[in-house]
C-alpha cells in the first residue's frame, strides 16, 4: 500500500492550455497515480493517471463496463437504472461474454483492409467539401464546412443512414454529450435517437440495401441462427456506430487543425513531408486525447492496482489524457512531435473495448488533413485564439467552431 493518501477530491477539469489536459494530472501521476476520487453522486472511487495502470485496468476482466453500476465523473443522474434502458446492442456498457458476441460479429466490417478500401470514396467526399469551401471563400467555420460533414457522410453511407437526416441525429447526439444536462433532456434525446434508429431498422427489413445495417439483418456470416439480432439489438448497434462514427473524428479534425495552426514548425514539416501523415495522426491522437474525462469501470471483486486496494463495487476512472502524457512511456510528452515513433497511446482505449472504428477514423484523418493543407497553404485563424470556443462543456473535447481564413489568388497578387 502507498504510504501517503491525499484527501478525496473531484476530477480535475480546469485547463490552462486548450491543447493540454488539466495540469493537476501531472502532480497526481507523479505523487499518487492511483488517487481517491470524489464523484458527483457522493460516492468515492479511484482515478488512474499512469499509462501502465490505465492499460492494465482496461484489459482486466475483473472490472465491469456496466455504466449503470458506475458513478459518472462529472455528472450525476438520479434516475433509476431501468430509466436508462434499453441497452441491447450497446457494446460500451457490456461485459464478456455478451460483449464478445457483438464484438466478434462486428469486427469483420471494420478491418484495416475494409477501411482502406473506402479511401477513394473518402477522398472524393473530402475534395467535394474543399471545393465548396473554396467556392464560398473565406472566412469559414471548419467545423460546419469540413470537420463534421465528412465523417457524418461516411458513416451514414457505411451504415445505410440517410444523410439528409443529419441535423436530427447530430442534434440528439450533441444534447447527450453535454455535461450540464437535465435528466429529462437526456432521456428525451436518448428516446428520440432510439426511436429513429428502430424505425430505420424496420425500413431496412422491408427494403434492404448493401449497407451495414442491412448486412447485419441478413446475417450471412455463418453464425448460429439462434443469435440472430433483434430490432432492439440492431437499433443499439446502429446508435452506437452512428454517434461514435461522426462525433469523435469530427472533433479530431477540427481540434487537430487548430493544433497544427498553433504549432507552425510542426505544420510546415507536415506540409513538406506529407508522407509522414500516419505518424502525425497518431501523435495528434495522443497529444489531444479528446475523450477528455476518461473511461469508467467498476470492480467486480477486490483488486489491487498500483499498490492500492480497490474494493468490489467501487468505480475506477482511467484518465486517457493523463496516460497519454506519461513521461515514463513517452519522451517529452508535453511536446507535439509529429515525427514521434509509433507508440502504445490509449486515445482509442485498450483491451477488449478498444474503439471498433479506429481504423476508419485513421483513414479519414490521413486523407483529410493533407488535403486541407494542400488546398489552402495560407490557412490561418480568422479570430484571435482566445475567441475560439472550446468544448469544455462536452464529454468529447474539441472546438464548437473554428473560424478560418486564407489568401485568395487575387489577394496574393495584389
Amino acid at each position: 500500500m502507498c504510504a501517503t493518501q491525499s484527501a478525496t477530491a473531484p476530477l480535475p477539469t480546469r485547463r490552462s492550455c486548450p491543447f493540454d489536459p488539466p495540469p493537476e494530472y501531472e502532480r497526481l501521476r507523479e505523487q499518487e497515480p492511483v488517487s481517491p476520487l470524489a464523484f458527483p453522486d457522493g460516492k468515492v472511487g479511484w482515478l488512474l493517471t499512469r499509462h501502465e495502470d490505465v492499460r492494465a485496468l482496461l484489459a482486466d476482466e475483473r472490472f465491469s463496463s456496466d455504466r449503470l453500476r458506475a458513478s459518472l465523473p462529472v455528472r450525476a443522474f438520479r434516475g433509476r437504472p431501468e430509466d436508462f434502458g434499453p441497452r441491447s446492442g450497446m457494446l460500451l456498457t457490456m461485459d464478456p461474454p455478451e460483449h464478445t458476441r457483438y464484438r466478434r460479429m462486428l469486427t469483420r466490417y471494420f478491418t484495416v483492409r475494409r477501411m482502406r478500401a473506402l479511401a477513394p470514396r473518402i477522398e472524393q467526399v473530402v475534395a467535394d467539401h474543399l471545393d465548396a469551401m473554396e467556392r464560398g471563400g473565406p472566412p469559414v467555420d471548419l467545423v460546419s464546412a469540413f470537420a463534421r460533414p465528412i465523417p457524418s457522410l461516411v458513416i451514414c453511407e457505411l451504415l445505410g443512414v440517410p444523410y439528409t437526416d443529419r441535423d436530427r441525429f447530430q442534434g440528439w447526439t450533441s444534447t447527450l454529450l453535454r455535461i450540464e444536462l437535465e435528466e429529462d433532456e437526456a432521456l428525451a434525446a436518448r428516446d428520440a435517437l432510439h426511436g429513429y434508429m428502430r424505425d430505420l431498422v424496420a425500413a431496412k427489413r422491408a427494403h434492404p440495401d448493401d449497407a451495414l445495417l442491412s448486412n447485419l439483418i441478413a446475417r450471412d456470416d455463418g453464425e448460429d441462427p439462434e443469435v440472430d439480432l433483434t430490432d432492439e439489438e440492431l437499433s443499439g448497434i446502429g446508435r452506437l456506430l452512428l454517434v461514435a462514427g461522426h462525433e469523435t473524428t469530427a472533433n479530431m479534425l477540427a481540434l487537430g487543425t487548430y493544433t497544427l495552426l498553433s504549432h507552425p514548425g510542426q505544420l510546415r514539416a507536415l506540409r513538406e513531408h506529407p508522407e509522414g501523415i500516419e505518424r502525425a495522426v497518431e501523435e495528434l491522437l495522443r497529444y489531444l486525447t479528446i475523450v477528455q474525462f476518461g473511461i469508467v469501470r467498476v470492480a467486480r471483486e477486490d483488486v489491487e492496482i498500483g499498490g492500492r486496494s480497490i474494493r468490489a463495487g467501487e468505480t475506477v476512472l482511467a484518465s486517457l489524457a493523463a496516460a497519454n502524457r506519461d513521461p515514463e512511456h513517452f519522451a517529452d510528452p508535453e511536446e507535439l512531435d509529429l515525427d514521434r515513433e509509433p507508440s502504445q497511446h490509449v486515445a482509442f482505449g485498450h483491451g477488449f473495448h478498444q474503439c471498433l472504428g479506429q481504423q476508419l477514423a485513421r483513414v479519414e484523418m490521413e486523407i483529410a488533413f493533407p488535403a486541407l493543407l494542400r488546398r489552402f497553404p495560407t490557412l490561418r485563424l480568422a479570430v484571435p485564439p482566445e475567441q475560439v470556443p472550446m468544448r469544455d462543456d462536452m464529454f468529447i473535447y474539441g472546438v464548437h467552431a473554428l473560424p478560418l481564413t486564407w489568401d485568395r489568388p487575387s489577394d496574393q497578387g495584389s
